[in-house]
């Protein structure tokens, strides 16, 4: 199975993260962010993950820290349990419908970390979190988990489903790109033969 667990402590926050790639969409998160626990818990169903994440981090000043050390745990966890990514599909998408919503998505596990997130998101705040966050948190799971990921709002002006709509499609995008190619179950998706 591939599996990782990523501690990672700072002055700032005190992070436990369990990452199942080939589970069943089991989550247990304490983030220490409400709207963030509610963003990995659907991240994780939708990607048919099993996810454990504990947080202590330092909320009383904002959530800036959680939100940007879990997006990297989270990275560091995909590519830890990828391994040298042998036999992966590599590149996933997704768009994702939710209600006046319209989220694309595409990602490559490409060794290369680049990220390009074309959201536009009209409220500052969704009930204490930040919604320029959303962002912190990709850019810290792209560079860790050195990869290229490219999302796109399409249509949306509700913020809670543009950002919802973010996780989930990327979810779903990563879920692609990490099956096993049957086809090609004992090779390195790249001329290069390494990733």
């Amino acid at each position: 199975m591939r599996t990782a667990e990523i501690i990672r402590k700072t002055a700032e926050t005190d992070i436990t993260l369990k990452l199942n790639i080939d589970g069943k969409g089991v989550s247990v998160v304490d983030s220490g962010s409400g709207f963030l626990d509610h963003m990995l818990t659907l991240f994780a169903k939708h990607g048919r993950f099993d996810l454990e994440v504990k947080c202590v981090g330092d909320t009383e000043v904002d959530d800036h820290h959680t939100v940007e050390d879990i997006g990297i745990a989270l990275g560091q966890a995909f590519e830890k349990a990828l391994g040298d990514k042998r036999g992966i599909v590599r590149y996933g998408d997704m768009a994702l419908p939710m209600d006046e919503t319209l989220i694309l998505s595409a990602i490559d596990f490409s060794g290369r970390a680049y990220l390009n997130y074309d959201v536009q998101i009209p409220a500052e705040q969704i009930g204490t979190f930040d919604t320029e966050l959303a962002s912190e948190f990709w850019y810290g799971f792209v560079r860790n988990s050195k990869s290229t990921l490219h999302i796109k709002q399409l249509a949306g002006e509700n913020s809670h489903h543009i950002i919802e709509g973010t996780f989930k499609s990327v979810a779903r995008s990563i879920a692609k790109a990490v099956k096993i190619d049957k086809d090609f179950a004992d090779e390195i998706p790249s001329t290069k033969g390494v990733i």
